[in-house]
């Protein structure tokens, strides 16, 4: 049995140092344009904080009000400071960023770390650690639905700053912003796209400008930097400031982001946009809201609007509302890409993906995801009507999935590297420490809103992991009917099928190479035909983002090179959309025992009706579920590129 590769002759040398030396020099030098690009996508949301983090602090109408005192305000201050420089800094910039898969980052690029080694160093703890980074995910779609609420209702807000007579119409100017947002994802962000980096930039420079004037009138908010302000208040003031890391949390949302994007960008780009732009410019809108309050605690009002000088209120509001917008764009196209990875390693089912841009492979559009996230923001706009009450919401979903990213980070960092068990314990205690805080502290607020990203996190979660668990039993069915697909092309050959050969070439979907395709076996068995030429493709996702197409295919034979039957393994990232016709164009004739007439072929499906059963195999509320979620997987032929007019659906049906 002989398995071919497709791809260049591996022994040219000279066609591969060229590339390999661009690309060497492109990973010497982080351009600009990257950068600016980088500004435009990745810190929207964690660049738009300033606006409500403090705000929400001193917010009186909170269960556990923070008064405005020197020593708050300072304490306040100074944690925000150091809880932006442990968390987004030191875990994310400095380490996590450092655990990529194949230069994909996010929490899903953990887990299928996760996995590849589970396979490799048995299960055991990993299995743990990988339902714990898809519940992490999970709360990244409650994440997606708070983060464009709570941000364009934290800009539009600012009119009661400006116009207090406009107060009513924040709400409605929301939702019309939120709809017209969520009506052109389908356009794709490419046009968009380039105009984010410069707005972004003027929206930084615009905030530390406004922050320098702050601090300029009360310079001393600057011993805010000392870490014993932070430590004294925390320690001083135990009650207050426990309660207080709830909406200090608001500081850091957006940290993943950094993470997430980081295939996109490069951690270089994104290392040098964090450090030398983004960072200042917060750190400096707090400092300088800071000082606003320390001279005037009625600002506590809105510090953000009121720290920017009258004449520019009205086109702060406006840059607000732009960069809010960023925000909210960066996180839903980050909910299209979770996703559709959960939907290529098998925690979802086929979604109907859209490919809105032909330069970037990451510019997607997920019309389900779309419309749900739409509904989900606007139900929790018109439900909670203000930044306050959302806030405390927000920070559940913030803090859980920054918590176990961490906790995935240091076991990869022990698997990957075989860093030192002392020096990881160490760190790990440190920052899983200062991580935990976060979360108790937003318990506090379960009963405020805090059980709704919770509540989000548990229900994608349960849909995630039933949707594995049920497709598992599928599959073990399904191989049982299809029968060994060795003793069936055996029988092909031995004449024990009798059938007729038709002319053309016949293209089998199937799960692998072990079994035989059950609308194949049903053309045989049932119709006593069998094509000139068959191909049985398997589509095969592997744990990287993208597959190079000179390690795209192999072909193999299955034993007999004169049959005119052949198996090819089309391979894909969990980042791609798979493109049959596309890739089996890319066959060489000699390879496929045979030219394959590909304009003229037949596609064959096998399409799988689910049916409750009374095996135990899962309970009755979850088969139900698993059968229900079924129905949102996407057209077969639609995802696969397969020609309409020339595609056979033959229909099978499993008891789960």
């Amino acid at each position: 049995m002989a398995d071919r590769r497709q791809g260049p002759a591996a022994g040219d040398g000279s066609a591969s140092r060229a590339p390999e030396a661009r690309h060497t020099g492109a990973r010497d030098t982080v351009r600009l344009a990257v950068v600016i690009g980088a500004l435009g996508v990745v810190f929207g949301d964690i660049g738009t904080s300033p606006i409500y983090t403090l705000q929400t602090v001193f917010n009186p109408s909170d269960p556990h009000p923070v008064p405005v005192t020197t020593d708050n305000v300072y304490g306040v201050v100074s944690l925000v400071f150091w809880s932006v420089m442990i968390i987004v800094t030191v875990t994310y910039v400095l380490l996590a960023m450092r655990a990529d898969n194949d230069g994909e980052g996010g929490i899903m690029a953990l887990i299928t770390l996760l996995r590849r080694w589970s396979s490799q160093r048995g299960r055991r703890g990993t299995v743990v650690l990988a339902a714990l980074g898809i519940f992490g995910a999970s709360l990244f779609f409650g994440d997606s639905m708070i983060t464009p609420a709570i941000s364009v209702l934290s800009a539009v807000e600012g009119l009661k700053v400006v116009e207090p007579s406009l107060e009513d119409a924040v709400v409605p100017i929301t939702a019309v912003i939120i709809v017209l947002l969520f009506l052109v994802q389908r356009r794709g962000t490419a046009a968009v796209g380039r105009v984010f980096g410069p707005v972004m930039i003027v929206w930084f420079v615009a905030i530390g400008a406004c922050g320098v004037v702050g601090i300029a009138d009360h310079p001393d908010i600057l011993k805010a930097l000392s870490p014993t302000y932070a430590l004294g208040f925390l320690f001083g003031h135990w009650a207050t400031a426990f309660f207080a890391l709830a909406a200090i949390v608001l500081a850091v949302t957006g940290a993943e982001a950094l993470y997430a994007d980081m295939g996109h960008f490069g951690r270089r780009a994104i290392t040098r946009g964090w450090l030398l732009l983004v960072l200042p410019a917060c750190v400096l809108s707090y400092m300088g809201q800071g000082a606003l309050i320390l001279g005037d605690p009625d600002n506590i009002s809105s510090p953000f609007f009121l720290l920017v000088p009258g004449w520019g209120r009205w086109p702060m509001v406006v840059l607000a509302t732009a960069a809010t917008v960023i925000a909210s764009q960066a996180v839903i196209t980050g909910a299209y890409s979770v996703a559709s990875q959960a939907a290529q390693l098998g925690y979802l089912p086929r979604l109907r993906i859209a490919h809105t841009s032909e330069s970037t492979i990451g510019q997607i559009y997920v019309p389900w995801i779309n419309w749900l996230l739409m509904v989900s923001v606007l139900t929790l706009v018109f439900a909670f009507r203000s930044s306050a009450a959302l806030a405390y919401a927000f920070g559940m979903a913030v803090t859980g999935t920054i918590t176990i990213t961490t906790l995935l980070f240091f076991y990869v960092a022990r698997a990957k590297w075989g860093t030192p068990r002392w020096l990881l314990a160490t760190g790990a205690s440190a920052l899983l420490l200062v991580d935990l805080l976060f979360v108790a502290a937003n318990m506090s607020k379960l009963v405020h809103g805090a059980w709704l990203p919770l509540l989000i996190g548990l229900t994608a979660f349960t849909v995630m992991t039933t949707w594995q668990r049920g497709r598992e039993l599928v599959t073990t069915e399904r191989a049982r009917r299809e029968g060994p697909l060795p003793e069936f092309i055996d029988r092909l050959r031995t004449g024990q099928e009798p059938t007729v050969r038709a002319p053309g070439t016949a293209v089998f979907l199937n799960r692998g190479k072990e079994t035989a395709p059950l609308a194949m076996r049903a053309n045989v068995e049932h119709n006593h035909v069998r094509h000139e030429q068959v191909v049985i493709l398997s589509i095969k996702t592997e744990p990287v983002p993208r597959v190079p197409d000179d390690s795209r295919i192999v072909v193999d034979e299955l034993g007999y090179a004169d049959d005119g039957i052949i198996h090819v393994t089309a391979r894909f990232g969990y980042m791609e959309t798979p493109d049959v016709p596309g890739t089996l164009a890319m066959l060489d004739p000699v390879d496929t025992e045979g030219p394959l007439q590909l304009d003229q072929a037949s596609y064959f499906l096998s399409k799988i009706e689910l049916r409750r059963g009374k095996a135990p195999t899962m309970s009755p509320w979850r088969k139900r579920l698993f059968i229900a979620t079924s129905y949102i997987a996407a057209d077969a032929a639609e995802y696969f590129s397969l020609p309409r007019d020339r595609t056979v659906i033959m229909g099978s049906h499993i008891e789960v």
